[in-house]
């Protein structure tokens, strides 16, 4: 009996995706399709699909798809992905068109108040992700994708950073470990990622690594854009190494620490007070401002504590840290709000740039704020507080103009 290979998500709630099942065999190819919308859209499907087959060089067989809403981005994943199964050897990509609102580019110093983790296997939680207004949108790849789905999981977030609208968010993806981040780096380095999260990383060579692997495909693919790294902390090891972890790339935009598995490293529950990790803390916010780049908090995973979440933020801001990871859309306004400067602190940063711009304009070295003499750092911080608020929308681009009336 002919073996039958299968992909996409089991169950009886599925939502945006599809079940495709293969039959590989040296009869004519035939395809299937069952969908609710089969009048609307069984002609497309089977047109998508054939396509799909013919790009991957399969004419023979047999197809059956099971649709439960997936868009064609999502239902070519699923189709190569269950052909892969069944021909390993097979090079061939079956890629959606490359839509131009996919193309935009990011900097490394745009501000990531909120990183909002994505399952790169649930479909369902790509196309509305942007409306949200997180800063940056991750596809993950590991810890939230099981084993036995990476693979169509890595074909399924190749297939979107080509299709979907995030709205301006940064386009991070998190890849896997060793020899499977590899692969994952392979598929997605071509689609416009702009941010490699490199999951548990214990040393700079692991940075240096993969930074050489993204150059060889960006130099393979002929491809031009920067791609910037964001090394995430998650053990002792790596925590006793962020400094070098934090100068290992010219192209390293963030430090981030996840709590989680570091908590677990060192024998210890993850607390609301957070005393156990005050160390690890503190070491990746000094090591990511001596590499003059940003240092992001880890995510805090109760959903429907709003208020342990907001006490996490004025914890995560006074400890200097810019950012936070966010699993639910819930979490990204509050964290924005918290990250927001408060009145008292923008009014005071707007007297010290005006003093500070006079001051220069007039070739004074110092800068006097009412009875108080400031200095470069402090006009520094001040800048950065003016730049949140104008980012979060609390200030105008010309505040200055009004300030000065």
């Amino acid at each position: 009996m002919a073996k039958i290979f299968q992909a996409g998500p089991q169950g009886e709630y599925i939502k945006s995706d599809c079940q495709v099942l293969y039959t590989p065999g040296p009869t004519p190819l035939e395809i299937q399709i069952k969908s609710k919308v089969d009048a609307l859209f069984s002609s497309a499907i089977e047109q998508l699909a054939t396509s799909a087959l013919n790009t991957l060089g399969i004419l023979t067989g047999k197809l059956q798809i099971i649709d439960f809403g997936a868009l064609p981005y999502v239902m070519m994943a699923q189709i190569e992905t269950v052909i892969k199964r069944a021909h390993p050897d097979i090079k061939a990509k079956a890629l959606p068109d490359f839509k131009d609102h996919a193309k935009y580019e990011t900097l490394s110093s745009r501000f990531r108040r909120t990183r909002l983790y994505l399952p790169g296997n649930q479909p369902k939680l790509f196309t509305n992700a942007g409306i949200h207004k997180p800063d940056s949108i991750i596809l993950d790849l590991e810890d939230s994708v099981p084993p036995g789905e990476k693979d169509a999981a890595r074909l399924m977030v190749r297939n979107a950073l080509r299709t979907i609208d995030f709205f301006g968010a940064e386009r991070m993806v998190r890849i896997n470990q060793g020899s499977q981040g590899f692969d994952d780096l392979d598929a997605i380095i071509p689609q416009n990622v702009q941010t490699i999260l490199i999951p548990k990383t214990e040393t700079a060579e692991q940075v240096i690594a993969v930074e050489d692997r993204v150059n060889f495909i960006l130099k393979q693919e002929g491809l031009k854009y920067k791609v910037y790294y964001l090394p995430i902390l998650e053990s002792a090891r790596g925590i006793l190494n962020a400094p070098q972890i934090a100068m290992a790339s010219k192209n390293n935009t963030g430090l981030a620490i996840g709590l989680e598995d570091y908590t677990a490293d060192i024998g210890v529950p993850r607390t609301l007070g957070g005393k156990e990790s005050l160390f690890a803390r503190s070491m990746v916010v000094n090591a990511a401002r001596a590499a003059q780049i940003q240092p992001l908090d880890s995510v805090f995973s109760d959903i429907s504590n709003e208020a342990g979440l907001r006490n996490m933020v004025k914890e995560a801001k006074a400890l200097g840290f810019e950012g936070l990871g966010c699993i639910h859309p819930r979490q990204i306004q509050p964290i924005h709000e918290e990250f927001t400067p408060s009145s008292e602190d923008l009014e005071k940063a707007m007297r010290i740039v005006i003093a500070a711009e006079d001051a220069a304009a007039r070739g004074l070295g110092v800068v006097a704020v009412g009875s108080k003499m400031v200095d470069a750092p402090v006009v520094l911080r001040a800048e950065h507080t003016i730049q949140m608020a104008i980012n979060a929308g609390a200030l105008a681009n010309d505040w200055k103009k009004e300030a000065l009336q």
